[in-house]
């Protein structure tokens, strides 16, 4: 398999690994902070015009432990790919550095966002 085919597969791991970890902060982290500030009417309007919070509600545990899997992966990948080479060819190999640190930037914003999801969902419910 080619070096840039590898990232390719990286950027994409580290992207839908994003799009999970910020479903976990919109299932659970966005409503105890909206109802926390006192904006409860605010919460019931979001949940009236996208009835799918309910369900990702419900559903935490499934929703946290698929997205902390794709954070797994992503991180590996990352791991995995840090010393495979760039392309001879200067462009490709700016190209190649630089999707490589958007994908490792990606990667820990994702992480971030999981961890402060897991807080507010996670937390109230061990304590």
């Amino acid at each position: 398999m080619k070096p840039n085919s590898d990232l390719q597969k990286n950027i994409w791991i580290s992207f839908f690994s994003l799009f999970t970890s910020m479903s976990t902060l919109v299932c659970c982290a966005l409503p105890a902070l909206l109802v926390s500030i006192g904006l409860g009417a605010t919460m019931v309007g979001l949940v009236s015009a996208f009835p799918g919070l309910i369900w990702l509600s419900e559903n935490k545990l499934l929703v946290f432990s698929s997205s902390f899997v794709m954070l797994a992966i992503s991180s590996y990948m990352q791991y995995r790919a840090r010393f495979l080479p760039c392309p001879i060819d200067p462009n490709e190999a700016r190209a190649c550095t630089s999707a490589r640190q958007w994908s490792k930037r990606i990667t820990i914003f994702s992480i971030v966002v999981w961890a402060i999801g897991a807080t507010f969902a996670l937390l109230p419910m061990i304590l």
